[in-house]
């Protein structure tokens, strides 16, 4: 009997002692939150650049496509003359009068839109709110790249920026989704690079 006594006399003494250190607690305070300040001070340290954002949902990212050899900026055959390049054109050009409406089949998606002539294959598609790759939307990579079915890129877009995309691609029907601008009906299969 006397143990009982005394197991209970001690697991009072322990519950009152547990009870006033609770009642009157530690004293401890959490310091202040600085995750915001550092951060700032990181951001701080890293020098501003030209490169948009990289807004990458598609898998791979958008490598460098190889240059064949000749090919390269600079390098001219025997006889050959300086072209001209075309270096795209600029969609804000096109008088409000001026803008025209083609439709456009998105194989993939199962769906025919109308899309103006200032106005990307790209933003088109996803004002439909389809999920179409891409990253750079500025005609560097080939992540957003697309195929269209009917024949020579030419013949029915212009891009107004193609740093990734060779001749021969454009003879096959590829093209970059975020800087191509329709000038005929086509049927585009998107996410085809080549």
């Amino acid at each position: 009997m006397v143990e009982l006594v005394g197991l209970a006399a001690g697991a009072t003494l322990t519950l009152i002692v547990v009870a006033l250190h609770y009642a009157k607690g530690t004293g401890w305070e959490a310091p202040e939150d600085i995750s915001q300040e550092v951060l700032e001070q990181r951001a701080a340290t890293v020098p501003e650049t030209d490169f948009p954002e990289p807004y990458n949902r598609s898998i791979g990212g958008g490598g460098a496509t190889a240059i064949p050899a000749g090919e390269a900026e600079g390098e001219l055959g025997e006889g050959e003359e300086v072209e001209e390049e075309d270096d795209g054109f600029d969609p804000d050009d096109i008088a409000d009068d001026e803008v025209e409406y083609y439709e456009i089949e998105f194989a993939k998606e199962g769906e025919t839109i109308e899309v103006a002539n200032n106005e990307t294959i790209l933003d088109a598609g996803e004002e439909e709110g389809w999920d179409l790759p891409y990253a750079c939307r500025e005609g560097q990579c080939i992540s957003c790249a697309g195929h269209i079915e009917d024949g020579p890129a030419t013949d029915y877009i212009r891009h107004s920026n193609n740093d990734s995309l060779m001749d021969d691609d454009m003879e096959e029907g590829y093209c970059l989704t975020c800087v191509a601008y329709p000038t005929s009906e086509f049927t585009i299969e998107t996410g085809e690079s080549p």
